[in-house]
């Protein structure tokens, strides 16, 4: 006998969206992926769970070789808006840089990313909609993660003060 999968109603995709949310929020990334891609099986486009389903890729960050940083690159990609796809772009390089901190990586590569997140930010704040300010939220916990560590020439760069 073989297995398929089961695809769901489209009249339940906003119930799945808050379900992948739900598990986003109890640390469950998984979870919350195989519900965006359900939903991806029956509307290929759908924006909340492109969104998502790139979120909860990047929630499964480990700072290895092994992270799907291309396959939520990609997703991301495929969001209509340019501001979204911006700051996702951002929030991407922000939770890679993470990652590799968490897991004692040579800091060569983690200011590097930081500062990629923070040029994305920018310009995603350049056309964010009215009263949305994630992007400069985004680019100010990048910068105090390059104030907090001892990276040499970041500092000059990125001299400390608020």
């Amino acid at each position: 006998m073989a297995l398929e999968l089961k695809r769901i109603s489209p009249a339940s995709i906003p119930a799945a969206i808050a379900k992948a949310d739900r598990y986003r929020l109890l640390n469950e990334p998984g979870e919350a992926e195989s519900i965006c891609r359900d939903i991806l099986a029956i509307d290929p486009e759908n924006q909340e769970a492109l969104a998502r389903l790139g979120l909860a890729i990047t929630d499964q960050f480990a700072g290895e070789e092994s992270d799907r940083v291309s396959e939520a690159e990609e997703t991301f990609r495929r969001l209509d808006d340019p501001y979204q796809r911006l700051y996702y772009a951002g929030l991407l390089r922000e939770r890679r840089a993470k990652a590799q901190i968490r897991t004692g990586h040579p800091p060569h590569t983690v200011p590097f990313l930081l500062e990629e997140a923070m040029r994305l930010f920018e310009q995603a704040e350049k056309i964010q909609p009215p009263n949305e300010d994630d992007a400069a939220l985004r680019w100010n916990r990048c910068l105090r993660l390059i104030q907090s560590r001892d990276w040499g020439l970041q500092r000059e760069r990125f001299p400390e003060g608020d």
